[in-house]
């Protein structure tokens, strides 16, 4: 059995190649995007091309939006000290409930260590906000669900 700094280090480790993975896709969408819009050449149907251009602007900003969002979860990432135990839930705590375990970080999804399921959440998700502060044996409400805080590390 792994120590609770070891399962943090691991935790960390999958939120952040989560974070590179959806990063190389992303610039890559943009690079593909732009040799798209510099190669688009005025056919004969001017607005058919007008449209066409309009729509791979449309496309570079959400990925500029993605992007940026990106950047925001990388620097959550590098605030979190994976080294380091609070006793009350706060950004980088592992939380183990009656109902599920979470990491609190970036919104990554399942995450698994050891064959133990964690859900890597952000601290800005309603239920990263519920657990911000709490402590073992806090007890908490959530869509109408009861559950209890049984260890924090």
């Amino acid at each position: 059995m792994s120590s609770s700094l070891e399962i943090k280090v691991k935790l960390f480790e999958q939120c952040y190649r989560f974070c590179q993975d959806r990063l190389k896709i992303v610039l890559s969408q943009i690079e593909d995007t732009n040799k798209a819009l510099t190669t688009e050449t005025k056919s004969s149907a001017g607005d058919k091309h007008e449209t066409g251009r309009a729509m791979l602007q449309i496309e570079r900003e959400k990925l500029g939006k993605q992007l940026a969002e990106l950047e925001k979860q990388q620097e959550i990432l590098s605030k979190i000290q994976t080294d380091k135990i609070s006793i009350n839930i706060s950004l980088g705590s592992i939380v183990h409930t009656t109902q599920s375990n979470y990491f609190i970080a970036i919104s990554a999804g399942k995450l698994q260590v050891n064959d133990v399921v964690f859900y890597g959440i952000s601290s800005q998700t309603p239920i990263g906000k519920l657990l911000l502060g709490k402590t073992v044996g806090s007890e908490v409400e959530f869509n109408n669900l009861k559950f209890l805080i049984e260890k924090v590390s």
